[in-house]
């Protein structure tokens, strides 16, 4: 789940059923500096468990676990988005249900090289020529 809070871009991976939120900034940010954001994802995975009736100990939004993923960060202020949409590639790429607290193996490194950067601005460049959002 993208998010845009203050002008930055960041990732939620979401799983509703065993309460987890892996939360990826590139900038290195705890999710505690949002806590309009906590507060919004705790609802509504409260509400997701109303819906389905899922029942759940006393704890109620405390039994949701929020991991920080130790992700490639950012070397400037502009990049998040695209940063944003890299995390969401490489976990879909994956096809696993857990992030790791240190991200994937695969695609593990302290910053995105200026080339990965631009492979994913290319990569989405042809995908939004593939649905003519351009013409």
């Amino acid at each position: 789940m993208p998010n845009h809070y203050s002008g930055h871009w960041l990732l939620l991976a979401i799983n509703p059923i065993r309460e987890i939120v892996y939360y990826l900034d590139s900038l290195g940010n705890d999710w505690t500096t949002y806590p309009d954001m906590k507060v919004l994802i705790d609802t509504v995975l409260q509400a997701f468990r109303a819906q389905r009736d899922i029942q759940t100990s006393r704890r109620g939004a405390n039994s949701i676990t929020w991991i920080n993923v130790a992700c490639p960060q950012q070397r400037n202020q502009i990049d998040c988005g695209y940063f944003m949409l890299r995390f969401m590639r490489d976990t879909l790429a994956l096809g696993r249900l857990k992030i790791p607290t240190d991200y994937f193996d695969e695609f593990k490194c302290a910053f995105y090289t200026k080339d990965q950067v631009d492979e994913i601005k290319e990569e989405w460049c042809q995908f939004m020529i593939k649905l003519n959002v351009c013409s």
